[in-house]
Formats: C-alpha cells, structure tokens, sequence
C-alpha cells in the first residue's frame, strides 16, 4: 500500500524547492538563447531564398467552404487556412510560375465538420484529386515533375492518409497522387505508412489571440507538479479500451488519479490556460494520433511537456531541440510516470524553463495574424528553402509518368 504522508512530504519538497528556486530564476536570467545549429536554423529568414506560385482555384475549394463553416477557423486543422492567407500576400510570393521553386495548391481537405466540430476527412482524398485534376489540365507546371515541386498542407491526423483511425489510415495509405509532392502535415511518427520521407512536420494550430488573453504574471509560482486534461477513454470510438492511445492515456489515469502529484482529469476549466502556466510538467500523451495541441500550449506557457508518444516526429525538429525543453517517458513505462519526473534534477528543470522562455520557441510553434517573425509560416517556407535546389531527376521526360491516377480505393475515383 503506497505510503501517502511521504508522497504529502514530497509534494511540499517539491513546493518549496520551487518556490526557492523561482525567486533565484526571476533575479537571473528568465530565458536561454538555443545553442547550436538549431537556434540558428529557428531564426532564419526565408525571404529571399524561395518564390512560391499560389493556384488560383475556384472558391469551392476553399473560400466557399470556409463561408459554409467558419469553425473551420478555429479547429487544430486550420493550418491549411491561414497558410493560404500568409502565401496570398507574403512577399515569397510569385505572380510569374516560370520563376516559381515551389507550386502551392490551397485545398482546405479538413473543413467539412461534424456538429461537434471535428472533421470528416472522407471526402478529403476526392476533393484533393479533383484540384490535382483542374492544375493539371489547366497549368503545365504539375506535369513537368507530376508533383515533385508541388506543396500542400494536410493536417489531418495522419495526414494524406484521410483518416482519423490508424488501422483504417494505414489500410488507406497515402493518397497516390500525392506520392511526389512535399506534405506539410501535423502528423509525425518514424517509420510510418502515413508519413513519406521529405515531409515537414508542423504544430496543429492553437488559437494565439485567445491564448495570449490568458497570459498571468510570470511571477506566478508554478504550484502544480503534473497536469493534464482530456479524454482517458474514448467509449463512443474504442468501447472495449485499449486501443485509443494504444492505451497510454487509460494507464495515466488508473496508475495516477489519486496521486496528488498528479493534477489530471476529463474535465476542461475555464482555467485551462491559467493552470498550465501553474504547472511544472504537462502531459502531452498520443491520442488517436500522437500529435495534438497540448504540444504548442505546453510550450507557449513555459510548461515543461511530457511527450508520451513512441517514435513521434515533432515539428520544425531542425529548429527546436525537443530534447533539451520536453521529456520523453515511452508508452510501456507510464506506470513509473512519477518517478521518472521526480527524479529530474531541479537544475535540469530550470534549464529547460529557461529555454522555453525563448520568445523565438513560442514563436515558432504559432500561425499568428498578422505575421511575426520567426513564426511557424515562416518556419514552414525554411523547411521548404532548405529542399531547393530541386534534383534535375524529378522533371520527367516528354510523355514520362510515374503515379498511377486510377490507384486507390473505388471510393476516392468518384467526381467531387
């Protein structure tokens, strides 16, 4: 039987210690400027180093859509929107494709919502090779490399695999016309059907206003040793258990729901925002995907992310050190959560504060409006700069094709 008055102890050691060791932090130094390749490669600047050629597409593929459906705005899918937005007047922007590098097609493929708001991506890989179709008859520039020089944003779960199950994205597979083109996509795990080698992994999208409204004071003691809110279980989809986050989330909850180490619950305050900047570490386990916003707001609220999510691949990971700002605790070993947190060095804690206090981090983990900096579109167009020059192998020979447009389920080959 675990012995609660040593964990009480513990809980008013780590209290103490903490309250101690933020008075020294906000006497020195608040932040920790990243060291390395990679701080260098976070404060890049793109302009100059690429021209992208934006498709103009009817405004069903878009604008229409969005005019249906506004939430679209809002969701952690809403990537695809504002990076369109950002490329419509960012000054790597082309009106002459002759002298374009990269070739952008705007496709908002995760704007089709349920009542509850979450997207249905079952339309998505028609939709897709609909607008493929229309470039492609209308342009010459899709035929000269069938997509080699091509971009597109697919923020679904598992990204150009169209859908929200593993199994069911896997069986799926990457839409076939999309096998040439660079994926810009939230979704990252090494070794993975639904993520093709040269992809650029990127945050989903968190609402920077809102989040900025419930910034506290930074002098406010972080009192909460490990916090997390959301789904433990997912009944409605995975009614025997096991499944849903191959079973991770349920093994936080029955190993510590009574742990008072533990700050975790299904419920979701009005304090949400608040407390995260209260918490030393915050839980960011997979769900169905192993990506999810807890990820941007662990890092946009100073709050040390516990990534629990085998072989993920996170975003701009040539720009941000992830190990030295998150902790990595592997899904088999979520049952000594609390030891492997308690045993890390106040020192080692403090560092990887200190670095995430980097306005640069933030910074990059957001799609703000206006622009900024440094931001996560800018980040996307380092990623796509770093590609260029395009191999001479990937334009084809006259009359040459390699992708095969009748592949596929039955389903995907129906008009949009």
């Amino acid at each position: 039987m675990r012995n609660w008055r040593c964990v009480f102890s513990m809980v008013v050691y780590f209290a103490f210690c903490f309250s101690i060791e933020a008075y020294k932090f906000q006497r020195t130094q608040q932040t920790e400027r990243i060291s390395g390749s990679a701080g260098d490669v976070l404060e890049d600047d793109p302009v100059g180093r690429l021209k992208v050629f934006v498709y103009e597409l009817p405004s069903k593929y878009n604008k229409k859509i969005l005019q249906k459906d506004p939430r679209c705005l809002t969701h952690m899918f809403a990537a695809e929107i504002y990076m369109h937005r950002f490329l419509l007047s960012s000054p790597v922007r082309t009106l002459n494709p002759e002298e374009a590098d990269w070739f952008y097609t705007p496709v908002y493929t995760t704007c089709d919502l349920t009542p509850n708001g979450l997207p249905l991506p079952f339309k998505s890989p028609r939709m897709m090779r609909s607008a493929i179709q229309l470039i492609s008859s209308n342009w010459p520039y899709w035929n000269r490399t069938e997509g080699a020089d091509h971009f597109f944003i697919v923020p679904h779960d598992f990204g150009a695999c169209f859908h929200y199950q593993e199994e069911k994205a896997i069986e799926r597979g990457i839409l076939t016309l999309l096998q040439r083109a660079t994926l810009v996509q939230t979704f990252g795990q090494r070794n993975h059907f639904c993520l093709k080698d040269g992809s650029i992994t990127i945050p989903p999208y968190a609402p920077p206003q809102k989040m900025q409204s419930h910034l506290i004071p930074p002098s406010t003691p972080r009192s909460i040793f490990v916090y997390f809110r959301g789904l433990f279980y997912d009944v409605g989809n995975d009614p025997e258990g096991g499944y849903y986050a191959r079973g991770a989330r349920a093994s936080v909850w029955e190993n510590f729901k009574n742990n008072p180490l533990f700050d975790i619950s299904t419920e979701h305050p009005s304090t949400y925002y608040e407390d995260m900047q209260r918490a030393v570490f915050c839980l960011c386990p997979l769900g169905w995907a192993p990506w999810s916003p807890r990820l941007v707001e662990a890092v946009i609220f100073g709050c040390i992310p516990v990534i629990i999510a085998d072989d993920i691949v996170l975003p701009f990971a040539d720009a941000i050190p992830w190990e030295d700002i998150g902790v990595f605790v592997p899904e088999k070993d979520v049952p000594k959560l609390d030891t492997i947190l308690t045993s890390i060095p106040i020192d080692e804690i403090l560092r990887k504060q200190r670095l995430l206090g980097n306005p640069s981090m933030k910074q990059a983990m957001l799609f703000p409006q206006p622009v900024q900096p440094r931001d996560a579109f800018h980040q996307i167009l380092n990623g796509l700069a770093r590609k260029l020059p395009h191999d001479k192998s990937v334009y084809l020979k006259p009359g040459e094709t390699i992708l095969n447009w009748t592949a596929g389920p039955v389903g995907d080959l129906k008009p949009w």
